[in-house]
């Protein structure tokens, strides 16, 4: 597996394949000739008298100052050693490497005005599986994500600590040596050009993306389930009642639930109990919640498509058709963009969540799960069945709950207040993340207490009365969960074990796969 970088930007499947799965990074030749008509810009100014930014002249709040040439390589060195400022844990591997490919991607561009060199080295860093160690707190989101990019480029200068293919951190310079990549050292305006991007933001914002498409669908097969086990009715899913109301997400979600819910004995019992004229909001909005929370992500999605076709630095190259060119300054690298849309994806699985957790807390009411027993334990009193289970999930909504919180609408000046607005943006990408935890949790619990309801639902309600049996998609997503290792009904067990399973299979794509071997694709 390999991705080939042209000057033109990069897929959103690309960043994944090189963050997660360590796809290899090739430079193409059109990135190539790029770079190096970039470099031949930049090589003129700097031989020219007129101070230039970045070429020439100190960093934010010192930019006053000319840099005479005698001092530059030493200018671009410092930049990264005093910007590789981070502190706390070190951030997840995948987000370094999603981090580092999307600075690579920008100097692929051609904007840059780095030599071809400076990106050879920077892929082959990547393919040598290395990755620097870069500390939790540090970006501010504006003037790109600075800290956590220089300590990528420390390692680049075969400085500061390193993480192996195999795990362990050692200091980056004995990783170098031992792929046989070289130390850099840097000339005019590469070390800021390494540091002035929001590669760090998009990079989680892109993971968030793939990792919240499985999610919503792993959602709306929960959902199902639940409104089966509850004896709910699917005529609310009916097409033209959503057709009436035209959001795409809302249609996809009530299409995946249809599906699941096909030659279901479950739905349509309502009546049988008690008079309902309709279901719980839980239930019957589970669409249009779902929905809004597919149409949020699509919004981000076209955000982060954006992005990854941008080059982002400052200041940037551009070349003119005489193959000339000039350094511009510019406001490029601001997170606003990227920022608001992963703070937007957090009030979304926030909110996701909550409506999850509802449907979790009927199945267990004895009062409103019409004929399950109370926490679908096996003998209640004696049995507490999935009481703290639910308990547990109201813990991560409640945490969900603060992490959608915005980030983005806070901004600390820096810089001497010449940087005196800032987007926050890493700051929201890093607790996108831990909502993206939390919301693959919340799913787990209602997944579980579902099939664990279904089960019930199977069994004999009396002698000579069969139980009710739920759809064929159903059945193989209770079958493929238990074979997972997500146990089913019976007397009190240690509980841990069974969330942990379900955890697992809906984060590795399990629930969905199990649906879809019966349901054919969902979106």
């Amino acid at each position: 597996m390999h991705v080939v970088l042209g000057p033109s930007g990069v897929s959103l499947d690309d960043v994944v394949a090189v963050a997660r799965h360590g796809a290899r990074v090739e430079l193409s030749r059109p990135a190539l000739d790029a770079l190096a008509a970039a470099r031949r810009v930049v090589d003129d100014l700097a031989a020219g008298p007129e101070p230039v930014y970045g070429v020439s002249t100190g960093f934010g709040a010192l930019a006053v100052r000319h840099i005479p040439p005698s001092l530059r390589a030493r200018l671009q060195r410092n930049i990264v050693r005093s910007h590789a400022a981070g502190m706390g844990p070190p951030v997840e591997r995948e987000v370094v490497r999603a981090l580092m490919f999307l600075r690579l991607k920008t100097l692929a561009s051609g904007h840059t005005g780095v030599r071809p060199e400076v990106a050879a080295a920077m892929a082959a860093v990547l393919n040598a599986g290395i990755t620097p160690v870069v500390r939790e707190y540090g970006s501010l989101g504006c003037s790109g994500d600075l800290a956590p990019l220089s300590h990528c480029a420390l390692t680049l200068l075969g400085e500061g600590e390193a993480e192996g293919p195999d795990g362990t951190v050692r200091p980056a310079a004995e990783l170098l040596a031992a792929h046989g990549i070289a130390p850099l050292e840097l000339r005019e305006k590469e070390g800021l050009a390494l540091l002035n991007g929001t590669d760090g933001m998009l990079g989680m914002l892109t993971l968030a993306c793939a990792d919240l498409a499985r999610l919503f669908t792993s959602a709306d097969i929960a959902a199902a389930l639940t409104l089966e086990a509850l004896l709910g009715t699917d005529k609310v899913l009916a097409p033209e009642l959503h057709t009436i109301r035209p959001h795409p997400g809302q249609a996809d979600s009530a299409a995946n639930m249809r599906k699941v819910l096909a030659g279901s004995g479950l739905t349509g019992h309502h009546q049988d109990d008690a008079p309902r004229v309709q279901d719980a909001y839980s239930v019957r909005c589970a669409p249009q919640v779902t929905g809004a929370g597919r149409d949020t992500l699509a919004h981000a999605r076209t955000v982060a498509e954006r992005e990854l076709a941008a080059a982002v630095d400052n200041p940037v190259v551009l070349l003119s058709p005489d193959g000339g060119g000039r350094v511009e300054s510019n406001g490029n690298f601001h997170g606003a963009p990227v920022a608001y849309v992963l703070d937007f994806l957090a009030i979304a699985a926030a909110d996701l969540a909550s409506i999850c957790e509802r449907r979790t807390d009927r199945l267990l009411d004895k009062n409103r799960s019409h004929g399950l027993p109370p926490f679908l334990a096996a003998d209640p009193g004696v049995d507490s069945g999935l009481m703290i289970a639910q308990y547990t999930q109201a813990a991560l909504v409640g945490e969900l709950k603060r992490l959608a919180v915005p980030a983005s609408a806070d901004s600390i000046p820096s810089s001497a207040m010449q940087e005196d607005h800032v987007s926050m943006g890493w700051s929201a990408a890093r607790k996108l993340r831990t909502a993206v935890d939390a919301l693959t949790r919340v799913v787990a619990v209602e997944l579980y207490a579902a099939t664990r309801a279904l089960e019930l639902r199977a069994a004999p309600r009396s002698p000579g009365s069969p139980g009710l049996e739920p759809g064929p998609a159903a059945r193989a997503v209770v079958d493929a969960a238990r074979a997972a290792g997500v146990r089913g009904a019976g007397e009190d067990r240690f509980l841990a074990p069974d969330l942990a399973a379900a955890e697992e299979f809906v984060r590795s794509g399990g629930l969905v796969r199990a649906a879809e071997e019966v349901t054919g694709p969902l979106v």
